[in-house]
């Protein structure tokens, strides 16, 4: 079993098992080197958390894998789950973990985030008709598929008018 110290608490290390099969990274990243995978059910031994990655150790290798792919074990200790919790950044009752904003992006990158007009104007230039864009799919010989969840915005609608009754 691993010990780790926080201040002046001794815990134990987190445990887990692979939620699914997944490959083990080098980096966390995507596109790392895979150092190993896992199978679903395989147990984990959590060293580190980084992001919305962890690394991991199982009995054949060490990586990393999505925060997702983990199912993070309950610890018996309440001293030591309130530690690995705060360090986790789970909190509440419900040990779930609650992100807003926008990932990647640097807490000073949001506060010097400006309004960029040639920005906009170029997003907006990517646009298309619909003959354009049924034109684009008879040449790809792609085919309607009907989703009853979608609702269709009715021309009469306003573009700031959602069919739901919201506002942008």
């Amino acid at each position: 079993m691993l010990i780790f110290l926080f201040g002046n608490h001794v815990v134990a290390a987190e445990t887990g098992t692979a939620i699914k099969e997944d490959t083990l990274r080098a980096q966390p990243f995507t596109d790392a080197k895979s150092t190993g995978s896992v199978k679903r059910g395989d147990a984990l031994t959590i060293i580190k958390k980084q992001g919305a990655w962890l690394q991991v150790k199982t009995s054949k290798s060490t990586g990393w894998l999505k925060l997702l792919a983990v199912k993070r074990s309950s610890s018996n200790s309440t001293s030591t789950a309130s530690v690995l919790n705060q360090n986790s950044g789970r909190a509440g009752t419900g040990q779930i973990v609650s992100t807003t904003g926008i990932r990647g992006l640097s807490e000073e990158e949001l506060k010097a985030a400006t309004f960029n007009e040639s920005e906009i104007n170029l997003l907006e230039s990517y646009t298309t008709t619909n003959a354009e864009a049924e034109k684009f799919a008879k040449a790809g010989a792609l085919k309607t598929v009907p989703f009853a969840e979608l609702v269709e915005i009715k021309p009469s609608q306003p573009n700031n008018a959602l069919p739901f009754g919201g506002a942008k």
